[in-house]
């Protein structure tokens, strides 16, 4: 199309392979309307805010309209702006018009447009009937009253995630986005990424909010609050404050943070180091013995659930690590009581991260040891942003200040984890050294980086070959999934993350303007790298104290019961649920846990309630009978759990989910 041009609103525009109308505008610094319009998604054309007036056609929507060689095109006639603006008005008519309670007021889109097209009030009346939120998930709340049904939480879901949790259900005025069956996000085969939220207009689905919790650690003078901040975060906190998408604002944050009232403040690049370290010994132990190959990446929680809802028979290929947020504050809650002088339930750890599924994974039954979470709260960016400005902080002019030390030492090799092929370059960094090539050989590895959702690169180091994929979207990791499956393609690692562009793209951070924020944001994670003096995770030199001070050997017991975990199936029916269904159904398995006054103290009830939304999660209610119970009369050997006869002293959350589902496996009620 080069030479080839089209009018908008008078000016010549040159076209070059754009396809549509509101591509060629927007190039043209032309700002069209638009609800339900994302390059990355299909064209869906529902909210109509996009109509252009074509000369010899007329009002047309300009997502799904080709461009085409002379065509004269207005974007603001009398008859378009009446058009819009009763469109927006009709949305608001239905909206619940809480705005300045809102937490997408200052980035909603709809508020936006209301203002930009001079709507001072609404004169159409509500029809539609509040309905109740959903809170049900630990990573999101879904608000239907803030629905204006454009359908890119829908479109996101099943074409980047290939999941499809939520849909459209009903018809007409009654039509509505909800998962199947009225269930809760909760209840579904959500994996928690938050790309629905992320693309969601409105306040309709946001990450859930966790900042009052933190505000009533940090007040307490009982309680010793440590931060420990991703990669992703630092370089966009700063655009809530007016600064473009990839500026590092570390040393920001950790004064703000201080500021506040936060007692130290950590680096999760220390443990992502840790990470690199202990999943590169894996890869490679499994490399040298051609076992269970590919490795896929752990660091993501939502890639993680989407495996153990839909690749079961890949759980032995992922890695036994844990991210580095759970690394992080496994690790912390282990060695940082004694430093502190207190006991481990008056350490508070807070992450922040740029990922809303962290939230979920921070409240997995595997992470809570004894009824103490290794991560007390999760925020997001997002959250990050808004209690620096509760707190009457000036950002731009906070001094920078340094991480405490020593969990706020890093490499850049732990730097670049937020980017997307960031682990395997990291890992890579790792296993030349491991594989005999030279110590202080060059480090980066640019095949492996891109903004591509799936790349495949091939590298010979010192002899040896290793095939790689880096992959974001779910949707994506199925593609590769389905390709190993059928022996198409092999492979040696394959990192997956859930959000397009890798961390730096997670449904946490700040709501951008710019289309390629999540590009800005990764090229700021990679100029960090650069100017730091070390930049392989086998250098950083708080990771080897850890390792020579607590740790023990890379791979040692300690450090895999702190550094590791294992991952179940998270199928939602099995052969056993459909017999039950069928009224053949089998004895079910009777749980009990104790709750009496000693085994309380010794956490029974964290024990109980951990069961139980393991059981409901996995969609077993059906086949499990789990009661509170009084006494085993070993009060000083609690808390004593009862699973199908078998008693457990002293029993851990992880022996106990264990010993479940070895005894519904017994029975034939888990599915592979």
């Amino acid at each position: 199309m080069k030479g080839e041009f089209v009018v908008i609103d008078g000016r010549s525009i040159e076209l070059n392979g754009e396809k549509n109308l509101l591509e060629v505008a927007r190039k043209a610094g032309i700002d069209i309307p638009t609800f339900c319009y994302h390059s990355q998604l299909s064209v869906y054309g529902a909210c109509r805010l996009c109509i252009v007036d074509i000369e010899g056609r007329g009002v047309v929507t300009s997502c799904s309209t080709a461009p085409e060689p002379g065509m004269k095109v207005r974007t603001n006639t009398d008859e378009i702006r009446a058009i819009r603006k009763v469109a927006v008005e009709l949305l608001l008519a239905n909206h619940d018009q809480s705005c300045p309670t809102c937490s997408k007021s200052a980035s909603c889109r709809l508020q936006s447009l209301a203002r930009r097209f001079g709507i001072e009030q609404v004169r159409y009346k509500r029809v539609s009937q509040p309905q109740q939120l959903d809170k049900s998930s630990y990573s999101l709340v879904r608000d239907p009253n803030k629905c204006i049904l454009c359908g890119d939480c829908v479109r996101a879901c099943r074409e980047v995630q290939g999941i499809g949790a939520i849909d459209f259900v009903g018809r007409g005025s009654h039509t509505s986005v909800q998962p199947a069956f009225g269930k809760d996000l909760k209840q579904v085969e959500c994996v928690n990424c938050g790309l629905c939220a992320s693309v969601c207009p409105t306040g309709a689905i946001i990450p859930k909010p966790e900042l009052e919790g933190v505000w009533k650690a940090v007040n307490d003078p009982k309680k010793k609050v440590i931060a420990q901040i991703a990669p992703a975060v630092r370089v966009a906190v700063g655009e809530m404050f007016g600064l473009a998408p990839g500026t590092i604002a570390t040393g920001q944050i950790v004064a703000a943070l201080r500021m506040i009232g936060f007692d130290a403040v950590y680096d999760t690049s220390f443990t992502a180091d840790l990470t690199v370290i202990e999943e590169g010994m894996e890869f490679l132990n499994r490399k040298t013995k051609g076992e269970r190959l590919p490795q896929f990446t752990s660091c993501c929680p939502g890639w993680v659930k989407y495996a153990e809802q839909y690749a079961t028979d890949m759980l032995p290929n992922l890695s036994s690590c844990k991210s580095p947020q759970q690394m992080f504050g496994s690790l912390a809650k282990h060695v940082l009581p004694e430093t502190f002088g207190i006991s481990k339930e008056d350490l508070v750890v807070v992450s922040i991260m740029p990922c809303t599924a962290k939230k979920f994974e921070a409240k997995r039954p595997e992470f809570i040891v004894d009824g103490v979470a290794d991560v007390d709260f999760v925020l997001t960016t997002q959250e990050l942003g808004l209690m620096i400005e509760e707190a009457g902080l000036d950002f731009e002019s906070i001094e920078p200040e340094s991480m405490d030390m020593p969990f706020g030492q890093k490499t850049g090799a732990g730097v670049i984890f937020g980017a997307t092929g960031g682990v395997t370059e990291a890992v890579l960094r790792f296993a030349a050294e491991k594989l005999g090539a030279p110590k202080y050989a060059p480090v980066e590895y640019r095949q492996v980086r891109g903004g591509d959702g799936l790349r495949e690169a091939t590298l010979t180091v010192n002899g040896v070959e290793l095939k790689l994929a880096i992959v974001y979207g779910l949707g994506n990791a199925q593609k590769v999934l389905d390709d190993i499956r059928s022996g198409k393609c092999k492979y040696d690692l394959v990192e997956v993350m859930s959000c397009p562009g890798g961390c730096v793209g997670g449904a946490g951070q700040p709501v951008s303007k710019y289309g390629d924020a999540s590009a800005r944001r990764a090229k700021g994670l990679y100029d960090s790298d650069k100017m730091l003096d070390t930049r392989r995770s086998q250098d950083n030199a708080a990771v080897a104290d850890t390792y020579k001070d607590t740790l023990g050997e890379v791979g040692s017991k300690l450090a895999h019961d702190l550094l590791h975990t294992k991952y179940k199936s998270r199928k939602r029916l099995s052969d056993f649920d459909m017999e039950l269904l069928s009224g053949t159904g089998k004895k079910k398995l009777d749980v009990k846990v104790c709750v009496g006054t000693s085994c309380m103290i010794r956490g029974s009830q964290h024990l109980l309630q951990g069961l139980m939304e393991h059981i409901e999660d996995r969609r077993m209610s059906s086949c499990v009978d789990i009661k509170a119970t009084f006494c085993f009369e070993a009060c000083d050997l609690g808390p004593t759990v009862s699973i199908g006869g078998k008693v457990i002293r002293k029993c851990t959350m992880q022996q106990a989910l264990d010993t479940l589902d070895e005894e519904l496996s017994a029975m034939g009620a888990v599915a592979d």
